[in-house]
């Protein structure tokens, strides 16, 4: 038995071992994971670490105050709303009539385009709106726009909702039932005197998220991260540490540069000089040192001119400020920042010179599928509740949609957001990459059209649907001129140009005999 139990422990050791290997490391403590603030053993849900109501809107006055002062931060969400946004969404109503559709897109663009229609305060058009959402939510978190019974909306910052004393089921001003679904948004009054800051429980609006027949009355913009997220956090969250450590950079160079550019000259002393000046340049100070000695502490300013005393050397100082090593430093944390934005440094900055063209179309694709992603869940979030928000009032107000709407062949409330393209990097070679493609038979239509984030289905049936509003305008046209001119002949292809195949070549000014040559010769 004796000579068995070293083998027996030493079985049971590594057992021991191999199960302690079989867990997460980042389950167990070690020295190269620094304490965190908020990581409960039990596990929490999202709010529980937003659950400090006054902490959560520091955090968003700090991102307000950074995106207000910061170098370089504001101009970067600039860029991401201009990529975003560029010059708006467009309304393309489904209906299936097309004179009703053409209907609905001006009433949308006369309430639309004309502040005093779509905003509370008359300030914002809505491609003013639809920006400013979006800036929002970057910077603050979240924003609420809520539809107005006098047809305009209005848009609710988010330090606005809040919760008052209450034992309700209240998280950040929003009323949550038991399977969190939100049932009221707790606003608090525009803040008109910028002074006040205390908010009573009587100053509380309490909007219900839906109205008597099951609308959304409350529209909640916000980037969700869990499932269990009830308010948004500011997108600068991540880099708050970054962008204070990249501006005291700066300053510090900037004052560093200062220094150096008062210093044009520094003086050398022999060994047995004992002379000195008695020229005064600033004010004076006396300083007392450790080992019981002083020293005369003076003052200088820039354009200073220093006199040197008899055995006295003046030599040029002129410093390499900054040094290269700052430039790299400075790039990387710059990089830091616009990452947690979904920017290529070289958009950030504007200047693609660090990268090549490969460099700068791969940064740009990626970010692309970011932008996508934001037009996606703008207009599922904003754009599409507030148009069929729009439709149910035209219903009400307006003879014509009311009748279309109790059409059964009529689909009054269908319709798309076409979001704003951009163009291509390298137009023709990639219009012909794709030409290639597809007349070689390496990609269908659909999923060629479906990597540029478009519907094969939808394209097809508009292309056909284009060319024969085209036609038929054209035959009509041409009736008029016949009308006109009795004794001319014309032909509707004359009056409209529709590309020609490729391949094909078009001659002019040949007769008949000429074509039929020019025919015989291609065969």
């Amino acid at each position: 038995m004796n000579r068995r139990r070293p083998i027996e422990d030493a079985h049971t050791l590594i057992q021991a071992f191999n199960d302690l290997r079989a867990d997460y490391n980042a389950a167990n403590s070690s020295r190269f994971r620094r304490t965190r603030a908020g990581v409960s053993s039990m596990g929490h849900s999202f709010d529980y670490h937003i659950r400090n109501e006054s902490a959560y809107f520091k955090m968003m006055e700090f991102a307000r105050d950074i995106e207000r002062n910061d170098v370089v931060v504001s101009q970067g969400v600039t860029r991401l709303v201009d990529n975003v946004i560029q010059d708006g969404f467009q309304l393309d109503p489904m209906t299936g009539d097309d004179d009703l559709n053409a209907y609905m897109i001006e009433k949308w663009n006369n309430w639309a385009e004309q502040p005093e229609n779509c905003h509370v305060s008359g300030e914002y058009c809505w491609h003013d709106i639809e920006s400013l959402c979006l800036r929002h939510t970057i910077v603050d978190g979240d924003v609420v726009v809520l539809p107005r019974k006098d047809q305009t909306v209005e848009l609710v910052e988010a330090h606005r909702i809040r919760t008052p004393r209450t034992k309700r089921n209240v998280v950040l001003g929003v009323l949550l039932s038991e399977q969190r679904k939100r049932l009221e948004y707790w606003i608090a009054p525009e803040d008109i005197d910028p002074v006040r800051s205390s908010v009573k429980v009587g100053d509380i609006t309490r909007w219900p998220v839906r109205d008597a027949d099951g609308y959304r009355m409350v529209h909640h913009l916000y980037f969700p991260k869990r499932l269990s997220q009830t308010r948004g956090v500011t997108t600068l969250a991540p880099v708050a540490d970054t962008t204070g450590m990249h501006d005291d950079i700066q300053f510090a160079k900037l004052v560093q540069q200062q220094g150096v550019s008062c210093f044009v000259t520094y003086i050398e002393r022999a060994l047995e000089f004992v002379g000195g000046s008695t020229k005064q340049y600033g004010e004076q100070e006396t300083e007392s040192r450790s080992d019981g000695t002083t020293r005369v502490l003076e003052g200088i300013g820039p354009g200073m001119e220093v006199e040197g005393a008899p055995g006295e050397k003046l030599h040029g100082f002129s410093p390499n400020i900054p040094n290269p090593e700052f430039f790299d430093h400075a790039r990387l944390i710059l990089t830091f920042i616009s990452i947690n934005l979904g920017l290529p440094l070289s958009v950030f900055l504007l200047d693609p010179t660090q990268t090549n063209f490969s460099g700068w179309r791969g940064a740009i694709d990626q970010a692309r599928i970011g932008f996508k992603r934001l037009q996606r869940w703008e207009a599922r979030r904003l754009h599409r509740p507030i148009y069929e928000w729009k439709v149910r009032q035209w219903i009400q107000i307006d003879p014509e949609i009311k009748k279309a709407a109790n059409n059964p062949e009529i689909k009054i409330f269908r319709h798309r957001w076409n979001p704003p393209e951009w163009q291509y990097i390298e137009p023709l070679k990639d219009a012909s990459a794709e030409l290639l493609r597809s007349r070689n038979a390496l990609i269908s239509h659909r999923r060629l059209h479906a990597e540029r984030g478009r519907d094969w289905d939808e394209i097809s049936t508009e292309i056909v649907e284009d060319n024969v509003k085209a036609i038929r305008k054209a035959v009509i046209a041409k009736q008029g001129l016949k009308n006109e001119f009795p004794d001319e002949d014309f032909h509707w292809r004359e009056l409209l140009s529709l590309p020609t195949p490729d391949g094909v070549n078009v001659t002019v000014g040949a007769d008949e005999s000429t074509q039929q040559e020019v025919g015989n010769a291609r065969q």
